[in-house]
């Protein structure tokens, strides 16, 4: 009997499977072929605007996916550099067999943890309770609690072109009976659709014509554990062409999303090269980056250009690009529709309310992107241990995380098209940056107890220079002290002055604090200060709002609201007046209706 079961071996089950057993559970993970575990099904790159801030907190919790980039990392760049910190997105291009085999390599150090092989057919259910699952062969895995991270393989069928197969990525079967059972469960199951690019052979591209992007020379890693220990190689880019486009127009009518062989909705924010041509068909051409994805091995993944087209039509428009005209085609570019479970069929624990002890993570929930599975995982995988043990649940706010608000959007909203994480979505964005995951996180990772011995030394030391460094930027210099400042005679501490932006940091810092990467977090911390200050009554009222739970509500009975409102109130049942806040297209008016009505109620 285990604790916890995680089928999948994607970057949810990974990180979910890792947490659970972190906290204390025995954990099995189970998966198709152990040899896959950690694989990159799509883009061999970690992080990114918004999603960089989830792996620094995923890594936070002693996670398993910071630590696994740095270990593949072979180009590293930060995006958005010119922007404030809090929008900054740190991004590495990894080598995908180095990084499948790190992931695997911790998850076998993992005590507690155990990698199974096979194929789950079912779900093992008694009295409305989960008891493990069932496999191919009609043996049972019995467990507290079970883990769902089935990536794109529910259902999962393949598209290019008129060609059609099953499986959720190629080489690998779709897992159609467990999506059989759970629609006649009557969960609310519907189909996404996601895709994937050509891939090139990096011999045959002409990198003398195109733009070097090379690695950032400046030594940061994704995790504060992790280190650059491989050879940084340059990424390139390339562009589309208005023959590029003429050639996609003229063969629409060959693509399965055109032809409605593919009904299913796909990712608004990383489209298909169809998608983007159809709807941007003023551009003149769109950005492709070329990027290898490993040191021994020849393989670009061509960014930017995710197709289901014939294997014709890719081979014609990968030669109309500059550089890629003799370019070789490795594997060609498909689209993946599965089935996703309604996330608002979930709470803040990921728990699936029709079954208890079942937790769902990853694009399961209708999500699309490592980053944004790896946060479900981690927060599915501490919960699901908590479920099986008698602890405490995980649960992390929109104030508090970028995981927080994706759980928050996916259970209160639901999706219409694969979600994908956006510094956008963070409301407390400002607040929420990717250099201080550690400072919002550690001390809830350390309360839930899924620290390693390692994660725990270097989170107390690091916490301890913070204080100290704290302490000194408050000390008090006046203005005659300070360079570019008005010379008013006005006397504040350290930490006021670096709030100027004329306030060079190296002229007022303290020697004891230079070349620092917990100083670099407080000098940010110093020069947000202000708008953060503004934002702290917005976060009490949150918390406040969230403090006053709603019960379970008939909400046709409350006057004054919409049949929209009632619909969409209906369909996320928010737990709280400030999740119904939240909800699309809920008023202050229709708030103050639903709060007088839950009183009068309560009185």
């Amino acid at each position: 009997m285990f604790d916890v079961l995680v089928i999948g071996g994607g970057h949810a089950g990974t990180e979910a499977a890792a947490a659970a057993a972190r906290r204390g559970a025995c954990t099995a993970l189970l998966s198709f072929d152990r040899g896959n575990i950690g694989q990159m099904s799509c883009n061999p790159s970690i992080g990114g605007l918004g999603k960089g801030h989830i792996v620094r907190e995923v890594d936070a919790f002693d996670g398993v996916m910071g630590r696994a980039a740095d270990a593949g990392a072979i180009h590293y760049r930060m995006l958005n550099r010119s922007k404030g910190a809090a929008v900054r997105g740190p991004r590495v291009q990894a080598d995908r067999r180095r990084y499948a085999a790190a992931v695997r390599a911790m998850l076998v150090a993992q005590p507690g943890l155990s990698l199974l092989e096979g194929e789950a057919v079912a779900l093992a259910i008694e009295g409305g309770r989960v008891t493990g699952a069932r496999l191919a062969d009609g043996s049972i895995i019995a467990a507290r609690s079970v883990v769902l991270a089935t990536g794109t393989f529910l259902g999962a069928v393949m598209f290019r072109g008129d060609e059609r197969s099953s499986g959720g990525r190629i080489g690998e079967r779709a897992a159609t009976p467990m999506a059989d059972q759970l629609r006649a469960l009557g969960l609310p199951m519907a189909r996404l659709k996601t895709g994937t690019p050509p891939r090139l052979d990096g011999r045959s591209v002409d990198w003398a014509r195109l733009a070097p992007q090379p690695s950032d020379a400046e030594p940061w890693t994704m995790s504060p554990l992790g280190h650059r220990e491989l050879p940084q190689i340059a990424c390139a880019l390339t562009r589309t062409t208005a023959a590029t486009h003429d050639l996609i127009r003229t063969n629409l009518h060959r693509s399965p999303m055109v032809t409605g062989a593919i009904e299913a909705g796909g990712p608004r924010y990383c489209p298909s090269i169809e998608d983007k041509v159809s709807r941007f068909g003023d551009r003149e051409g769109h950005q492709v980056f070329l990027e290898p994805e490993g040191l021994d091995d020849a393989t670009v993944y061509p960014n930017g250009i995710s197709t289901s087209l014939p294997i014709d039509v890719q081979t014609a428009m990968i030669a109309s690009m500059p550089g890629l005209e003799r370019a070789k085609v490795t594997a060609w570019g498909y689209a993946v529709e599965y089935d996703y479970l309604d996330p608002r069929s979930l709470d803040a624990r990921l728990a699936l309310g029709a079954v208890e002890g079942v937790f769902c993570a990853g694009q399961l929930n209708g999500t699309t992107g490592y980053e944004e599975a790896a946060g479900q995982g981690l927060i599915a995988g501490l919960n699901a241990a908590a479920h099986a043990l008698g602890r405490e649940p995980v649960i992390l706010d929109r104030a508090s995380s970028y995981i927080g608000v994706m759980i928050d959007d996916l259970v209160l909203q639901g999706v219409t098209e694969p979600y994908r994480m956006l510094t956008a979505r963070a409301e407390y964005r400002l607040s929420l940056r990717a250099d201080n995951a550690e400072t919002r996180l550690g001390t809830i990772a350390a309360q839930a107890g899924c620290l390693g011995d390692a994660r725990a030394r270097h989170q107390a030391e690091r916490t301890e220079t913070r204080a100290r460094g704290m302490e000194a930027l408050a000390a008090a210099l006046p203005a005659s002290a300070v360079e570019g400042v008005s010379q008013d005679g006005s006397v504040r501490s350290i930490f006021e002055w670096l709030r100027f932006d004329a306030v060079d940091p190296d002229k007022v810092l303290p020697d004891e604090l230079r070349d620092s990467d917990v100083t670099s977090e407080l000098i940010e911390d110093a020069r947000y200060a202000p708008y953060i200050e503004r934002q702290a009554a917005e976060v009490a009222q949150l918390r406040r709002d969230e403090a006053e739970p709603l019960p379970s509500l008939d909400y046709r009975t409350i006057p004054g609201l919409s049949n929209e409102m009632v619909e969409r109130l209906s369909a996320a049942q928010p737990a709280s007046l400030a999740a119904a806040s939240r909800v699309r297209g809920i008023t202050p008016a229709a708030l103050s209706a639903i709060m007088l009505h839950t009183r009068r109620r309560a009185a």
